[in-house]
């Protein structure tokens, strides 16, 4: 079976459950820059409530979570399917909540969520740039582009968070000299400022795998790399990479 003609028949199948409006392509196969091997990121976009029992009553292999199983937010919940050899990560996305947070970032509006395996937890605007870059498969949605209120707003935000990571890392860790500690804290500030730069230009981020090297963070490499359990070369491996994130646009 031909790329094509699965991702095709995948979402026939998902257009079909109930509540659903529309289906969409995500990730690195949408934006082109997939491989071989990577996995599909599909999204359903349902209206009124969704019952995941619809989706595992389709039988596929793999696990289905409940609505609000990963963490409740604006990133609700999914599944992680093997379909025809391929995996394939199902999201759902509530078009009431989508809305919402379509109005509040063209307004300049976000909050920011914790979310597994993102260090820097995610924004709420993550749900327009997925609308933003998404091939819509199903249905119809809209195409927003980069709100200018957004762009104007969003990077002081994540430059204050960056700031006090950095801040709380001097004052807990250094003198310790915990390492680990410190560079979990370099890593977090270094997402956070990425999400500074890219907001600051206006493009669309949906996930943190290429976000360093997007906002040309990549130097934090060497400053985590050189770091040693004293307090002088961790105080001054707070101090570069501060340096780093404010030079950053």
């Amino acid at each position: 079976m031909t790329d094509a003609i699965f991702v095709d028949s995948v979402a026939e199948r998902l257009a079909a459950l109930p509540a659903v409006r529309a289906v969409t392509l995500g990730g690195s196969r949408a934006q082109g820059t997939h491989s071989a091997d990577s996995d599909w990121d599909l999204a359903v976009y349902y209206r009124g409530g969704f019952d995941p029992d619809c989706l595992r009553a389709v039988g596929w292999e793999g696990e289905v979570f409940d609505v609000g199983a990963w963490g409740g937010g604006v990133f609700n919940g999914g599944a992680w399917l093997t379909i025809e050899g391929r995996q394939v990560d199902v999201h759902y996305r509530d078009l009431d909540v989508v809305e919402h947070q379509l109005a509040e970032a063209r307004q300049g509006r976000f909050h920011w969520e914790p979310l597994m395996f993102h260090l820097a937890g995610i924004p709420s605007y993550l749900l327009v740039a997925e609308l933003a870059l998404n091939q819509v498969l199903r249905g119809s949605l809209p195409r927003p582009g980069y709100p200018r209120a957004l762009r104007e707003a969003a990077p002081a935000v994540w430059r204050d968070r960056a700031s006090a990571t950095l801040r709380y890392a001097q004052g807990a860790y250094v003198r310790r000299g915990q390492v680990v500690e410190v560079a979990g804290a370099l890593a977090t500030a270094a997402m956070q400022t990425a999400h500074a730069v890219l907001a600051g230009r206006g493009e669309w981020v949906t996930n943190e795998k290429r976000l360093v090297e997007r906002a040309g963070l990549r130097g934090i490499d060497a400053i985590v790399g050189a770091l040693r359990p004293e307090p002088g070369a961790l105080a001054r491996a707070v101090a570069g990479a501060g340096e780093l994130f404010e030079a950053a646009v």
